[in-house]
């Protein structure tokens, strides 16, 4: 064969393999407990929750997302109990902020925490081993209280 035909299929090659890269899908389906979301209920509402397991992704968080649907949270998962402060650094929309226990119950709740209380920290009452976050107004809406539990599968545990 001749020296041009090899080039051509090399150029295909990468050229195909430069495109999967930019366009691969997803291995996972959405939802799934492995790529880092799943389904829950909380006070009678389906959530779908995406997950803050890693260092990186609990910084993160929500900031610089404009929006998130009324049934998308993000859970930001710690290794033990404590009481961990968030603020609205780079959050461009006001959320609802639930501390809940290691089985999952709410034991402390900021609702309305809008982007403008920046550099403002806000604290759970007690210790805490996940932190919810959700849009705005949601604990009203949704009669949520101290003591109502996340009903999710398998909780989580810190990735990094």
């Amino acid at each position: 064969m001749s020296r041009n035909f090899f080039i051509v299929l090399l150029v295909v090659v990468v050229v195909g393999a430069a495109l999967l890269f930019i366009y691969k899908t997803p291995a996972l389906a959405p939802g799934s407990v492995e790529q880092g979301q799943a389904t829950a209920e909380f006070g009678g509402v389906s959530l779908r929750i995406e997950y803050a397991t890693t260092t990186a992704a609990r910084e993160l968080g929500l900031g610089g997302r404009e929006s998130i649907a009324p049934d998308e949270a993000m859970l930001f998962v710690f290794p033990v109990d404590d009481l961990y402060g968030f603020w609205m650094n780079d959050m461009l929309m006001p959320v609802d902020i639930f501390w809940l226990d290691a089985q999952g119950q709410v034991v402390s709740i900021e609702q309305d925490v809008a982007p403008e209380t920046y550099p403002n920290v806000f604290y759970p009452t007690v210790p805490a081993r996940y932190v919810l976050e959700t849009v705005a107004g949601f604990a009203r809406e949704h009669s949520i209280l101290i003591g109502t539990s996340l009903v999710l599968k398998n909780f989580p545990s810190v990735t990094e």
